[in-house]
């Protein structure tokens, strides 16, 4: 059994021990208001769409491209949904169905021309992008559509049993926590013990045990803050299964080994018997069906299907994907890492706006952050590569 480098390491870990600092540093700035608990419920909420989008562009990442149209995809999503729901009057439920259903559809569309084709994604992903915008000012014409109904917009605002409290504490909300950290804790010591079955390179047992402790730490101060508001928001829970199953399909499966193989080399990856055709054409079929959820998650929310949503959520996906440890050379990158990415972000919006920070200078701050993620991840290879 191996262990990997310090430098290897330090890329691995050091978003998250990034997190935690930005998390204190706001908390501090702003006289605590970072903490409390609605301000930690919004947001959760603000940034589910961020989070959805970062789960299907790692994909996208690890095997070296990126997808540029989800944005676009987004607003398409949301306008058809409001057409169906709004002014044909369908169930949500069908309605949600059939939203999921054509950004499959779309996802599809492009990952033909990207894997059976041969043109590349960025050219694809542009193209969807003008392509998708515009049937999105052809369907809403130019116009709002609003409002839906209740129950669809409890998908995103909504939260599980508030009501439920003992003690000023929503319960379902501590054991919520209690849950998430069990499973946690269960599937990185499983991965941990499948990296050694087949000698794989793993980190030293104690770079594990500190990230696990403060993942599981963030997890319970989370819910326990969760608890003193409204409890759990339903977005939360359907993003914590999200992470579990892609997290499993990234790590323990032959789906998820052969992304990373196609990232790896793509040679290597064909005349080992990988279909890099057929995986690459999945992987952007997932990306239009999540980013069809996140058109859904941001419609309800806003109540509205706006021409104008979605604009710039590719930028967001990305920089959580790369802030989060993806490597710009495609094959590397983990489901938490993107997600830690992108709170990174989320805390980074929430704490300027608190604090007064213009949007202008928000956008040059990220930039930054970016800038700075990518090039350490470069640094780190190039340090951990052999000479």
């Amino acid at each position: 059994m191996k262990s990997k480098g310090f430098s290897i390491n330090l890329r691995q870990y050091g978003m998250i021990i990034a997190l935690v600092f930005i998390i204190i540093m706001f908390g501090i700035t702003t006289g605590g208001i970072l903490f409390k608990p609605m301000n930690v419920s919004n947001i959760i909420m603000q940034n589910a769409y961020v989070l959805i989008l970062a789960v299907g562009m790692l994909f996208c990442i690890i095997t070296g491209n990126v997808d540029l149209s989800i944005g676009s995809v987004v607003a398409f999503v949301g306008a058809v949904s409001a057409v169906f729901m709004v002014n044909w009057n369908m169930p949500v439920w069908m309605a949600v169905v059939l939203s999921l259903l054509i950004g499959a559809l779309v996802g599809a569309f492009q990952g033909f021309f990207i894997a059976y084709v041969k043109i590349p994604a960025f050219i694809v992903t542009l193209g969807g992008m003008l392509i998708f915008r515009g049937l999105t000012m052809v369907i809403l014409k130019g116009q709002t559509i609003a409002p839906f109904d209740e129950s669809f917009q409890f998908i995103a605002s909504g939260f599980l049993m508030k009501g439920l409290k003992v003690g000023g504490l929503n319960t379902l909300s501590i054991l919520g926590g209690a849950l998430v950290s069990i499973l946690f804790i269960f599937f990185e010591v499983v991965t941990r013990n499948n990296k050694i079955k087949y000698n794989f390179e793993v980190s030293p047992i104690h770079y594990m045990a500190i990230k696990i402790a403060v993942i599981v730490a963030a997890i319970n101060v989370i819910t326990y803050r969760l608890a003193q508001y409204n409890g759990l928001p339903i977005i939360l829970i359907i993003m914590a299964l999200l992470i579990i199953i892609y997290s499993f399909v990234a790590g323990q499966t032959i789906a998820g080994r052969h992304v990373y193989a196609l990232g790896g080399n793509e040679k290597a990856a064909k005349l080992s018997g990988i279909k890099t055709q057929q995986v690459m054409f999945w992987v952007y079929t997932n990306m239009g069906l999540l980013s069809a959820f996140a058109g859904l998650v941001v419609a309800g929310r806003l109540n509205a299907a706006t021409p104008k949503a979605g604009n710039g959520y590719e930028l967001d996906a990305i920089a959580a994907c790369y802030i989060g440890g993806a490597s710009a050379s495609g094959g590397i990158g983990t489901i938490v890492g993107a997600i830690v990415g992108g709170l990174v972000m989320g805390v980074l919006n929430n704490g300027m706006s608190i604090m007064g920070v213009s949007v202008d200078w928000q956008q040059v701050i990220k930039g930054f952050v970016l800038l700075t993620a990518v090039t350490f991840d470069i640094y780190s290879r190039s340090k951990s590569s052999p000479k």
